[in-house]
């Protein structure tokens, strides 16, 4: 059966997974990549080096977000959420947004370093000083959620 999910599905699958795409445009490109994320008061909280996504999301903040989780072919859920591009600038706001990164990750990383690459540190305080690193928000302002399941 294809289904609509309610709300507060989600909502939770937004929370639960770890890992979605941005779809993104500018200068008659679009560009879709996957991204960690964490989700929190309605805004996907994100980290990037400078590069491709990021100038374009610069250019065009409007963005497109989706994840899912799929069991198999006939058993699937799936979001899509339309959102406004922010780089997060304030320190304390940084520092808040890189804590919900690593919280929402750190059990999903099996690395013997215990942290993941590109841009992640050891020490939280080391954002902005020690890397490069852009974080960012998009707050999503519609949200869409379908599902298929043999069983329902």
């Amino acid at each position: 059966m294809l289904g609509k999910l309610s709300e507060n599905q989600i909502e939770d699958l937004l929370q639960q997974q770890v890992t979605g795409r941005i779809g993104c445009h500018a200068n008659g490109i679009t560009y879709i990549v996957p991204i960690n994320y964490a989700y929190k008061d309605g805004c996907i909280y994100g980290h990037s080096a400078i590069g491709k996504k990021i100038k374009m999301l610069r250019s065009n903040p409007k963005v497109c977000f989706q994840v899912d989780v799929i069991e198999s072919i006939l058993e699937w859920k799936s979001v899509i959420g339309w959102g406004h591009y922010e780089e997060i600038t304030d320190r304390e706001e940084m520092l808040k947004a890189m804590r919900e990164i690593i919280h929402h990750l750190g059990p999903m990383i099996n690395d013997t370093n215990g942290h993941p690459s590109h841009g992640i540190t050891d020490n939280e305080n080391d954002i902005g000083s020690n890397i490069d690193l852009i974080l960012y928000k998009i707050c999503l302002y519609k949200k869409t959620g379908r599902f298929e399941n043999p069983t329902v």
